[in-house]
């Protein structure tokens, strides 16, 4: 195996869900490796992957808790973006999509 299809093997693998029943198979380290490095542009995607990796836990399961708290980060983010440098000029408006 070449290095560049086990660096695609590896990146599909931490895409997809668990399967069915494998509920203790999914750990706080695996949402974390979701969660990474997230930006604004990237945050509401990275939402939807942790919500469908804890969706079958139950609430109490440490992963659950940690996704849970993670997208609330991630939707905070994905709507309101990040601040940085300087505020806007006088007059400059927000994009609409962040609009809310």
């Amino acid at each position: 195996m070449t290095d560049s299809s086990h660096m695609t093997d590896q990146a599909q693998a931490n895409q997809e869900p668990p399967e069915s029943g494998a509920a203790d198979a999914v750990s706080v380290t695996d949402v974390r490796r979701l969660m990474g490095a997230s930006t604004p542009h990237f945050a509401l995607q990275l939402r939807d992957r942790i919500a469908a990796l804890i969706a079958p836990l139950p609430a109490e399961h440490p992963a659950h808790i940690e996704g849970a708290r993670e997208i609330a980060r991630l939707e905070a983010l994905g709507f309101s973006g990040e601040t940085r440098g300087q505020a806007g000029e006088p007059g400059e408006h927000r994009l609409p999509s962040l609009e809310r």
